[in-house]
């Protein structure tokens, strides 16, 4: 995980003991380490909003802050994400 002062591109929400989470955290280390692209994990439990909105969803893909996956994160469609121009 990315531990810059600067808000990463890549969040992934997440909740303990949540099998889809593990392989979704090994997906975004491998994409995003191999492209060189900062991403933080958040618990989602953690934050009463976040849990309100994607409770059902998790875990939850946001790239440059809108939510892009969710449940079963695609590595080839991360890095599509990560490596499409940005506007």
């Amino acid at each position: 995980m990315d531990s810059s002062a600067t808000e990463p591109r890549v969040l992934l929400l997440t909740r303990p003991g949540c099998h889809l989470c593990e392989a979704a955290r090994e997906t975004v280390a491998a994409v995003a380490g191999r492209l060189g692209v900062a991403w933080a994990e958040r618990r989602i439990d953690d934050d009463p909003e976040l849990l309100a909105r994607h409770s059902e969803e998790v875990p939850v893909l946001l790239v440059d802050g809108t939510v892009r996956d969710f449940w079963v994160i695609d590595p080839q469609r991360l890095e599509g994400l990560l490596t499409a121009p940005q506007a």
